[in-house]
């Protein structure tokens, strides 16, 4: 509950990234990564798994790995635990979208006037849905309402995927 409590006080202007995407509702940056191995190392530490996978690996050669995949969830936790968002130089270094509105000085696509037609957005659904709501409402009032939704539970995660 304490990450949902930091998330809350921040500048919700500040957790909208270059494309529309709402960082306050995304899953990594609320901490689900870090959530889900400590539940996962919690379930494997109450049945001894992790004791005995040497035993385990007998009759599931799978659990031979056990070490690596330890590994594997120490990488999960550090590499997504602390996500500064979007505009803080959180996610893809090399997004085509972030880097073509920083050139432009724009605060999100929603300031293009070349939306619609452009190459970079027509990969993904969400910034077409959202830059329109974005242009119409103003950067801030639309991040004030996202932070709203957050505040009550939302998550990206959480949506229905096509």
């Amino acid at each position: 509950m304490g990450r949902r409590c930091s998330l809350l006080r921040e500048d919700p202007k500040a957790l909208v990234g270059y494309c529309g995407l709402y960082c306050g509702a995304c899953g990594i940056r609320q901490g689900r990564i870090k959530q889900a191995v400590e539940n996962l190392r919690k379930v494997i530490g109450a049945y001894g798994f992790d004791k005995f996978s040497s035993e385990l690996a007998k009759w599931e050669p799978a659990f031979q790995h056990y070490p690596e995949f330890e590994k594997v969830m120490d990488g999960f936790v550090k590499m997504f635990a602390e996500c500064p968002g979007c505009i803080g130089g959180g996610g893809d270094p090399n997004c085509a979208i972030r880097i073509c509105c920083k050139e432009k000085r724009y605060v999100t696509c929603a300031d293009c006037l070349e939306t619609g037609a452009c190459k970079k957005l027509q990969r993904y659904s969400w910034p077409l849905k959202v830059l329109p709501e974005i242009k119409a409402l103003g950067v801030d009032k639309w991040a004030e309402g996202m932070q709203k939704k957050v505040s009550t539970g939302f998550c990206y995660l959480d949506e229905k995927t096509k």
